[in-house]
């Protein structure tokens, strides 16, 4: 397979758009009345859409393994999505909507919202309340300019009930859920390895806070019940219909609940094939966000080459990773004469392997934690192209540097271009890696990405 790395620079566009969700049924007919779903261990509620069928297991696939061969055969961002359930009986039309230049549609995403301790302290005011707004200030306009906003929340959101955590076993209040909303993010990945920290009871709080706070958001990688494991999100932006997936490698050694083995999409070869045969068919453009690779390396690893090649069989047109925890490369696959074709006809595939850290505050020290401090926001148009068809027509990655002080909203992150080598010095960061500086994170980002960032 051969790839060729391209490097052009987006510029942000502002756009006001209106668009749907919707949540396709893979090969199961959804009933169309709403209940809700009764846990069989804890008594918890999930709020669903559809009642559960017989589940069948997941497989879960740790980075050791997967080695098998692959088989070769408008309104604002913030509210304008709202989810619906169609059976695959249902009749979606395959036909793609014309769109002119002017319909261009720009996405963008951001890597791990990863809560430690100090940040949900600095989040907590005199009275006990949590407000994690400060930490999107410096990016809320360009996140909410985007037609579609993408965001990985690392850790579980279960609620002060089961005790607001850091590492290692990571638990949110809900209040980072409303900092997500407010800074404008349209769809957020909850399939990580840090999903299951809180059990099964952190887990159906989560799923229910999405549900009932927050229902005109795309949440993805979690599911209340085998209905929704088979079906796929399908969200329409300007006439264009966008599948997006989320999968991780696994969950920390702690098993998915018994009654529940459908409840995270897992990084299961089966599985994927199906949503992306299923997503080929009736999206007109794929979307990817798995959760893999290598803690804190900032280059590929063979499990990432080996599911990369996988997305591109079954037609993925764009991946977004997160996980390793600092930034890793980006890479377009190009080749027009492969017999591998995805939505907009030929064998193109862009790959950002890993966006880093939105913002952390490890405990750890030493050389190589000052990585952990820079992140990339990705930014790609896609439109109509020379010969009339969908395709990614700019793509680039903006730097971001998470800012620590003490105190009370002591977090910010901010634009890479806009940080001065005075703030860095004053970075708490230095404390744990001396070698941090704003001369550092530039010549980070031009080691690992080249020229294609800003």
């Amino acid at each position: 397979m051969k790839s060729k790395r391209i490097y052009i620079l987006i510029p942000l566009i502002s756009l006001l758009l209106s668009g749907c969700s919707q949540k396709v049924a893979n090969n199961i007919e959804v009933p169309t009345d709403e209940t809700h779903i009764e846990s069989k261990d804890s008594g918890d509620n999930i709020a669903s859409s559809s009642t559960t069928s017989e589940s069948k297991a997941a497989a879960q696939t740790s980075n050791a393994e997967s080695t098998d061969a692959i088989d070769n055969n408008d309104e604002s961002n913030a509210d304008s999505s709202t989810a619906t359930t169609i059976s695959n009986d249902d009749s979606l039309s395959t036909e793609s909507t014309a769109i002119s230049e002017s319909d261009d549609i720009t996405i963008l995403m951001v890597g791990d919202i990863l809560l430690h301790t100090p940040i949900e302290d600095a989040a907590k005011d005199e009275n006990g309340n949590y407000n994690f707004d400060f930490i999107f200030a410096d990016l809320k306009d360009e996140i909410s300019a985007a037609d579609l906003a993408i965001v990985n929340q690392e850790v579980i959101i279960g609620g002060e009930e089961l005790g607001v955590s850091g590492y290692p076993g990571f638990n949110a209040p809900v209040e980072i859920g409303d900092a997500l909303v407010d800074a404008g993010f349209d769809v957020v990945c909850h399939s990580t390895n840090h999903v299951l920290d809180k059990g099964k009871t952190g887990l159906v709080n989560c799923y229910n806070y999405w549900k009932e706070k927050h229902p005109e958001i795309t949440v993805i990688g979690i599911n209340s019940n085998e209905d929704e494991y088979n079906n796929i999100d399908i969200i329409e932006k300007k006439g264009v219909r966008i599948a997006i997936l989320n999968y991780t490698y696994g969950t920390n050694g702690i098993p998915l609940p018994s009654d529940m083995p459908y409840a995270v999409d897992l990084l299961d070869k089966e599985k994927i094939i199906t949503d992306l045969k299923y997503a080929e068919e009736n999206a007109d453009f794929t979307i990817v966000c798995p959760h893999w690779g290598t803690e804190y390396n900032l280059g590929i690893d063979s499990n990432q080459e080996y599911y990369t090649e996988l997305f591109r069989t079954y037609g993925a047109d764009l991946v977004l990773g997160t996980h390793p925890h600092v930034i890793e490369p980006i890479e377009m696959f190009e080749d027009n004469n492969t017999p591998i074709t995805n939505n907009h006809g030929d064998g193109d595939m862009l790959v950002y392997y890993s966006l880093g850290n939105f913002v952390n505050w490890t405990s750890s020290s030493g050389d190589g934690i000052a990585n952990r401090m820079v992140g990339g926001m990705a930014q790609i148009t896609i439109g109509k192209d020379s010969n009339n068809e969908l395709a990614i027509k700019d793509y680039g990655v903006r730097s971001i540097v998470c800012h620590l002080r003490t105190g009370h909203e002591g977090i910010s992150v901010y634009p890479l271009s806009d940080y001065s080598e005075s703030l860095a010095n004053t970075n708490e960061i230095i404390k744990q890696d001396s070698h941090f500086s704003k001369e550092y994170c530039v010549d980070l980002c031009n080691k690992v990405w080249g020229d294609i960032w800003k």
